[in-house]
């Protein structure tokens, strides 16, 4: 299993302390919110590999970065320079997967975001399930609910349904970008894209994918902390 961090936005909302600096480096206490995903799960023996997937503006950053980590990780050069210019969460996806030439599962993370629980539960619940699995927590505000991704599931934890931003929300439950995704639904991600798919958030991606296979949602067993603009960045620390 592969582990695919997507780090390639260029974060206008946290503008200036990401004018020159990627998102994933900036630090809370004493880690860069990448360092506290990397270090919960880099010593699972079935990960092989983080490819961290960022645009050409902070590639170096990331480079650097990764000189400091003791993790097998891969930084992948999606080419874009602006924000005008980014090929969208899941061209990113699609990117790496040619990089890489991957062919096995990948967990999908997003690079901007800390969890104050471990992804080893995650992973462990998606190999009981043996299928694409993503989580989900429940949602009060109704703002926020039109801003993510949507799921509907049944008693078993199937999607059935899941809808990137709706006008009016079906459910309370929120899809966090989080993903395990199995080699056989990751060969789909072209389909997707070439039957319209939206690129921009990940999200997006699911949504296409929960109508072709299965796809189970864990409740997620804590809290996620999206790190959007100034106020969450510094909320979170």
């Amino acid at each position: 299993m592969k582990c695919l961090v997507l780090a390639a936005g260029y974060a206008m909302r946290l503008y200036p302390l990401t004018q020159n600096y990627p998102k994933p480096l900036l630090l809370v206490k004493d880690k860069t919110i990448l360092d506290w995903l990397i270090d919960d799960i880099d010593s699972l023996d079935e990960l092989s590999e983080f490819v961290i997937i960022s645009n050409h503006k902070y590639y170096n950053h990331f480079l650097e970065w990764a000189k400091t980590k003791t993790a097998n990780i891969s930084i992948v050069d999606d080419g874009t320079k602006t924000n005008d210019t980014r090929l969208g969460a899941v061209k990113d996806i699609q990117f790496a997967i040619k990089q890489k030439n991957i062919n096995e599962d990948v967990l999908i993370i997003a690079g901007d975001n800390i969890l104050d629980f471990s992804l080893e539960e995650f992973i462990n619940y998606s190999k009981t399930k043996n299928t694409s699995c993503v989580m989900r927590y429940y949602e009060s505000s109704l703002e926020k609910l039109k801003k993510c991704g949507v799921l509907t599931v049944n008693k078993d934890d199937l999607i059935t349904d899941m809808t990137e931003k709706p006008l009016i929300p079906a459910t309370n439950w929120c899809c966090p970008p989080f993903y395990y995704i199995t080699k056989d639904d990751l060969t789909l991600i072209d389909i997707c894209i070439v039957k319209g798919c939206g690129v921009d958030a990940p999200g997006s991606f699911i949504a296409w994918l929960c109508k072709q296979t299965h796809i189970h949602a864990m409740e997620m067993p804590g809290k996620r902390y999206d790190i959007g603009n100034l106020e969450s960045y510094e909320k979170v620390q």
